[in-house]
């Protein structure tokens, strides 16, 4: 009896301190993050008092206590980015004012974020007369943020464990966009050994999720490859400058992203957050076409999802693209400014003809290759949509001076286009006739096909194949030297940075001319959303196929790479001159070598994707109104 009682003691016992070691356990990983939370609102607050205690004399102390505050909000990075990311911008916005120009605009207008906290503390301090009041007033209201994420509503997402791989996920495309670049560290110097505090600081987060959610544990093969990269870190001794960019996304980021998708759909985890809106989770690499959606370019016939639909739109769309019947006077077409056989722009043009042939449009015709990857369409981001953009080119008074009941009567007289377009219209239910929305959606199907290809670099940063040593150099130099990356982000080279729901625009203070004379007169953005810092700001354009698509800049003013280059090195137009008093491109010289410039365009023209582009059709659709057979394709001029 006494060995009994003895027995079921000992099973109590070991159940207690199970029962014990499983509460504990399960509230590792969350006591990791407030421990490390008010770690950083206490070093904020100390901070504060230090900034306030000292003459402005002492800027290398304030800028040891701002390096040590930034060492510990990267600890917590890892966190905060994802679940509140508005708030993030008060701990380490890096710009003083931001125009939200992100995916919501599609619902709501954009709206005006004031920045704060560590970031824009260290370019004041940077200032000759460093204004102490002021890095005050944004370390206090980075202190406030810090609390926020304090807040039970957030702390109790942490109970959620498919948060993780999210928060993961976005820290990984950072990883390979913001974090090396300079985009938010002001001190070249600072950016590795904060890039090794961040890597080092998130295993210890990685460690206590592995415990606290046993089951849903990182893998191995995840681990082992982070710690490799742990190691190539801790073995970097040079600064950014001679980083291997390269090296880092293709051996280490890009295949540890490929490992937590594959954790995403493997546990099944589904997302709340808006922060999520444009990823997919079937992507299997940071370089796949289909890393993030920003645009449908099947537009009314988005639920098509049959074949021989999907190819009878792609060939209607292939017709009406070459077809002048859109225009006014049916002698221009979609194809007179974006010639499909030069990457879909007119590299013959700095602006091309407007409609009356009196003058000339006032910008240049951007490339349609990668479009469906921007939120915002057209330079100044007027348009929510590729059919929105298609719309407004068609009936532009300057461009084709399309009448939309005109067109769908012209069309309509086509028997090949009113056939098709009626067995069509059984895909889209609430349309009973076709409309100005079936022509536009057929063509942006069409051109948009051409974005789902790759390039060498592409391909080299897959592991499919080798790329040279001057293309790889220039990426490196893109990446930091020469700062293009704090503007055109991995994998589109473009405006759209993680979590891909955001296009920024820049002002760059583009001249009217090479010899910087004059500043541009085009307003930018600022037509469509006016206030001080959207003056002559334009939307963040790809770089892919950069090398086949000159002229460049909004209003074609540059004819070569290189040129475009010198601009840049120069420090924009601030640089090279002109008042220019909102630009967000730094005024000062890159000091770029005559080799340095070399390699870079080198990596540029590496861009360039191969794209078979279907010939145009030999002729149109024939009309029974006897005028409209006269129509040329591809139009007049």
């Amino acid at each position: 009896m006494l060995t009994k009682k003895i027995g079921l003691l000992a099973v109590f016992i070991v159940l207690v301190a199970v029962l014990g070691f499983t509460s504990l356990d399960r509230n590792t990983y969350t006591n990791d993050y407030k421990t490390k939370l008010l770690r950083l609102d206490e070093t904020l607050t100390q901070l504060h008092a230090f900034i306030q205690s000292k003459t402005h004399n002492d800027t290398a102390g304030i800028d040891e206590a701002i390096n040590q505050a930034r060492l510990q909000l990267k600890t917590v990075d890892f966190w905060l980015r994802y679940l509140e990311p508005t708030v993030y911008k008060q701990l380490n916005g890096p710009l003083p004012i931001e125009w939200e120009t992100e995916v919501f605009e599609k619902y709501e207008p954009p709206y005006k974020r004031e920045g704060a906290g560590l970031t824009l503390a260290k370019l004041y301090l940077e200032e000759s007369k460093p204004q102490t009041d002021v890095m005050l007033q944004l370390i206090s209201r980075a202190i406030r943020a810090s609390k926020i994420y304090q807040n039970d509503s957030i702390t109790q997402q942490l109970a959620q464990p498919e948060h993780f791989y999210l928060c993961n996920r976005l820290y990984l495309l950072n990883l390979a966009t913001i974090y090396t670049t300079g985009f938010e560290n002001p001190t070249s110097a600072q950016i590795i050994p904060e890039l090794k505090y961040l890597l080092h600081s998130t295993k210890t987060i990685y460690n206590a999720f592995n415990q606290t959610y046993s089951q849903l544990a990182l893998s191995n093969d995840y681990l082992t490859l982070y710690n490799a990269l742990l190691k190539y870190m801790d073995k970097q001794t040079n600064g950014i400058e001679q980083f291997d960019h390269f090296e880092f996304i293709k051996s280490y980021i890009n295949p540890l992203f490929t490992l937590n998708q594959q954790l995403i759909r493997q546990h099944g985890i589904v997302s709340r957050s808006n922060m999520d809106y444009a990823l997919n989770n079937s992507s299997t690499s940071l370089f796949d076409k289909n890393l993030y959606d920003a645009q449908h370019t099947k537009g009314i016939f988005l639920r098509v999802s049959d074949s021989s639909a999907l190819k009878k739109i792609e060939e209607l769309g292939r017709l009406l693209f070459y077809d002048p019947i859109l225009s006014g006077n049916n002698e221009r077409s979609c194809a007179s400014c974006h010639q499909p056989t030069q990457y879909f722009t007119d590299t013959s043009l700095a602006l091309a003809s407007n409609f009356t042939k009196s003058g000339v449009l006032e910008r240049n015709a951007p490339s349609l290759i990668n479009a469906p990857y921007n939120h915002l369409m057209m330079q100044d981001g007027l348009h929510l949509t590729l059919q929105a953009q298609t719309r407004a080119v068609i009936t532009n008074s300057i461009e084709m001076n399309g009448d939309e009941l005109t067109i769908l009567k012209k069309i309509k007289s086509c028997a090949t286009y009113k056939n098709t377009f009626k067995e069509l219209l059984k895909f889209t239910p609430t349309e009973k006739e076709i409309t100005l929305d079936h022509i536009c959606s057929a063509i942006t199907y069409y051109y948009g096909r051409f974005s789902n290809y790759t390039s060498p670099f592409d391909e080299a940063m897959l592991g499919n194949h080798a790329i040279d040593n001057e293309a790889r150099q220039g990426f490196n130099l893109f990446m930091g030297k020469a700062q293009c990356a704090t503007c055109h982000f991995v994998p589109q080279f473009n405006g759209v940075k993680p979590p891909y729901i955001g296009s920024e625009f820049e002002v760059l203070g583009t001249p009217s001319d090479t010899s910087y004379t004059a500043l541009s007169k085009d307003e930018g953005r600022y037509r469509v959303n006016p206030a001080t810092e959207t003056q002559h700001a334009f939307r963040t354009s790809t770089l892919r196929n950069v090398a086949k698509t000159a002229p460049y800049m909004h209003n074609g003013v540059f004819k070569t790479l290189a040129q475009v280059i010198d601009f840049y090195d120069g420090g924009g137009g601030a640089g090279h001159g002109l008042l220019v008093s909102n630009q967000t491109l730094s005024s000062d010289s890159l000091h770029l070598t005559p080799s340095e410039k070399k390699a870079l365009q080198r990596f540029m023209e590496s861009l360039t994707e191969t794209i078979p582009i279907a010939p145009a059709p030999k002729r149109l659709p024939e009309s029974r109104i006897k005028r409209l057979n006269t129509r040329q394709v591809g139009g007049r001029f």
